[in-house]
């Protein structure tokens, strides 16, 4: 059995109780490089067998987790956040079936709840926006044509885009071409959410890829997007004390 892990967004607290108990029982780790924190391989016990896939081909990674799935020791294959995002999961998994190999999935805290919770803000506001777009910006790995950031910015949903803090002046241009987000609207860079070097830059979309770039920040960064960033909401009919709902009648 083949274990897909989520690490979480960075700190090694945020990572769920079943994987870490999965790598505290492993004997073989494959983990995603830089993304993930070393802190959390201090888990795993003395003699197991780490690498590091930064620089492993799809096939070196399968000739790693099939031999800790031969030698019958707990694998376990560590992704950044949650592995179901931008994780390239689904090529591995596939593999793994060709060879008859059993694999299971641990789900991760990923960075954009991580982001939400560093900036203190809720994606979904009453009268303000219900659906979160997470997205990116094309780059050297295309995007599908209905899924441009033009196309997306349409909905002026919630938005965060992954991979794409390399291409802020690119994403930001996208996002108010057909003038559905304008420039002033809010904006937030969050660049390694729980981390200990963690950094929260507001400003619209017309500054904030000058915002990032004067603080250095190029990699490892989620962009926010939307007006769930601003301070305009109606309140939740959730509390309200003139709305029933099937476990509190209304009181006045």
């Amino acid at each position: 059995m083949i274990h897909f892990v989520g690490a979480g967004p960075g700190a090694p607290d945020l990572i769920t109780l079943r994987g870490a108990e999965l790598l505290r029982r492993a004997g073989l780790i494959v983990y995603a490089g830089s993304l993930v924190n070393p802190k959390l391989l201090e888990l795993a016990p003395d003699g197991c067998e780490i690498y590091d896939s930064a620089s492993m081909t799809l096939d070196q990674v399968l000739e790693k987790l099939a031999a800790g799935e031969n030698r019958k020791v707990v694998t376990v294959r560590l992704h950044t956040g949650d592995p179901s995002l931008y994780g390239a999961v689904r090529e591995q998994m596939d593999r793994l079936k060709e060879l008859g190999i059993e694999y299971d999935v641990v789900p991760g805290v990923s960075s954009f709840c991580a982001a939400a919770a560093a900036a203190k803000v809720e994606y979904t506001l009453p009268a303000v926006s219900q659906t979160v777009i997470v997205a990116r910006m094309e780059g050297r790995t295309p995007v599908p044509e209905r899924e441009k950031l033009s196309l997306l910015a349409e909905h002026r949903a919630s938005m965060v885009l992954f991979l794409s803090s390399g291409l802020l002046k690119e994403s930001c241009a996208a996002l108010t071409s057909e003038g559905c987000y304008t420039p002033d609207t809010k904006a937030a860079i969050v660049y390694k959410a729980s981390w200990p070097e963690e950094k929260v830059l507001r400003g619209t979309i017309g500054t904030i890829a000058s915002q990032a770039e004067a603080a250095g920040i190029r990699n490892t960064a989620l962009l926010l997007v939307g007006d769930f960033l601003g301070g305009d909401y109606d309140m939740s009919k959730l509390y309200d004390a003139s709305f029933s709902h099937t476990f509190r009648k209304a009181c006045r």
